[in-house]
């Protein structure tokens, strides 16, 4: 936990610097990729957390297997994204009004490496080496602020080209340290069949709700910078950014919950409390920040931003809500994610399209895309939570 508050802490400083640094216009190409890079991250989440969930139950010959194929395809889904990336990124330019499109290209050389990552990573979360964890998540970060300032104050180019070189460069040292163990390349593997369904079932529900983590998280930002002239979704970025601290904070508590409620699970023990726990800790860290949001909206984006972003200070403390229903909802998606539990991603698709949908016909100014998430977000959290009354009244009475 302390490693991912120093990691968070890291990526935040990463984004505060360049909005500083590069200024509204600029950095809103740069969040753009910044975006782009946690749109990434979701969609290769489905890797690590299928792995972290395996490695858990599988052991020896069939985790081997396992973990063989995971590699295997993941570098082949890694492939097909970055080679998406880069044949398209004249498209990307146009659609989403940057100045050059070889950052795309440069950020969709990196994009295999991601995945391979993703993986490894997957492997020290599900048998708790959250030493390595923590030094592959450092690893990233820290390369990434210092290459990436290096670039931008030694190099006279288009800064959004020097960010993406730097994210890029990143995914190689996020690979440090790696697990090599148990890989064996020319070895043709193969899973007993109802391992294999299960797999396959767990990898489908994972990716179908990173999915709607996508569109939840980072919709918002894309349609903005599509929608909005380019000086307004630099300042849309760094409120969107000041918001969401609440949702980084929130992802170090579901990468201690999943192993912890699939061990439960697998031991036949009550994780309920768990869960308790958590949302209570997310509860409390959101109202802090709303509360703090509301009551000093120019001071908090004066210190971080500076005084060329203040004009959206007054939708602060809204997008804090926003963000703060979304966290607490996502803590129970998880939490019925790692008990393949179907219902809960259905909702939070249903709700992320609702998002879109609300935003694409309500996108006058600013303040109307930030009400739409908070209603969208509102109702998700609402459902999220008769689903859990409801899970808890069937799971009683099947005790009984």
């Amino acid at each position: 936990m302390i490693s991912v508050i120093i990691v968070n802490g890291g990526n935040y400083l990463y984004n505060l610097l360049l909005g500083r640094i590069l200024g509204p216009e600029e950095f809103a190409d740069a969040a753009l990729l910044i975006t782009f890079l946690l749109v990434l991250s979701f969609v290769a989440m489905t890797f690590q957390l299928s792995t972290a969930k395996f490695s858990v139950i599988f052991e020896k010959e069939i985790f081997k297997s396992f973990i063989n194929i995971t590699y295997k395809y993941s570098s082949i889904t890694g492939i097909i994204f970055g080679v998406l990336m880069i044949v398209f990124s004249k498209q990307l330019q146009a659609i989403f009004n940057t100045q050059s499109s070889t950052m795309f290209i440069l950020f969709g050389i990196g994009v295999p490496i991601y995945f391979i990552m993703s993986v490894n990573r997957g492997v020290f979360q599900g048998s708790k080496k959250f030493d390595s964890l923590a030094i592959t998540y450092q690893g990233e970060m820290i390369s990434r602020l210092t290459i990436t300032l290096i670039l931008i104050y030694t190099i006279t180019f288009q800064s959004s080209v020097l960010v993406a070189s730097g994210i890029a460069i990143s995914f190689l040292f996020g690979l440090i340290p790696f697990r090599s163990r148990d890989i064996e390349v020319t070895k043709k593997h193969k899973l007993p069949k109802a391992e294999s369904k299960y797999i396959t079932k767990f990898f489908i529900l994972t990716a179908f709700y990173e999915l709607t983590q996508i569109i939840i998280n980072n919709s918002d930002i894309l349609m903005v910078k599509h929608y909005f002239e380019t000086y307004e979704a630099g300042l849309y970025a760094s409120l969107a950014l000041i918001g969401r601290v609440v949702y980084f904070v929130a992802w170090m508590f579901v990468m201690l919950l999943l192993p912890k409620v699939v061990q439960k699970q697998k031991d036949g023990e009550s994780h309920a409390p768990i869960l308790f726990k958590y949302v209570l800790y997310i509860t409390l860290l959101s109202a802090a920040i709303v509360l703090g949001c509301f009551l000093f909206p120019e001071f908090v984006i004066n210190i971080m931003f500076g005084p060329e972003y203040i004009s959206v200070a007054p939708l602060l403390w809204k997008y804090a809500i926003a963000t703060s229903l979304f966290a607490i909802s996502n803590i129970f998606a998880y939490y019925f994610l790692s008990l393949d539990q179907y219902i809960p991603v259905i909702l939070s698709a249903l709700l992320g399209i609702s998002q879109v949908v609300l935003i694409i016909f309500f996108h006058n100014t600013l303040s109307e895309v930030v009400i739409m998430q908070i209603i969208a977000m509102a109702i998700l959290l609402t459902f999220q939570l008769f689903f859990f009354i409801s899970y808890q009244k069937l799971s009683k009475k099947e005790l009984n």
